[in-house]
């Protein structure tokens, strides 16, 4: 597993804490939720919606924690905690490296989930 993205650690005490079939649903459903999560990201920052960026930005960290995702979550509490930016490119520049981050986490958890 790769440390960088996913903190075992983390991740074996969310296994240990909810039971292993209970920490996959929980996998699946975030695996299935949050590329709408980014979508809406990215739909709050064209329409200059603070709120609806500031709470996708939120579940997205939470989530992240959730998993051991910690670069996950750190990228999405920069955004939650800052809201919109003045200047929209900073906020597409965030917004990119924030879904690399969750399609290199993805892939981990993927791997743990079928591994």
């Amino acid at each position: 597993m790769d440390e960088s993205v996913i903190d075992k650690a983390v991740y074996a005490e969310l296994e240990e804490t909810a039971g292993s079939e209970f920490a996959a649903e929980l996998m699946d459903t975030f695996l299935e939720e949050a590329p709408r999560m980014l979508a809406e990201l990215r739909n709050a920052r064209a329409q200059n919606h603070p709120e609806r960026f500031r709470r996708a930005a939120h579940s997205l960290k939470s989530n992240g924690s959730t998993f051991g995702a910690s670069k996950l979550a750190a990228l999405a509490r920069e955004l939650e905690l800052k809201g919109l930016d003045a200047d929209p490119a900073r906020d597409t520049a965030a917004l990119v490296a924030l879904e690399a981050e969750y399609a290199r986490a993805a892939a981990v958890l993927k791997s743990l989930r079928h591994g």
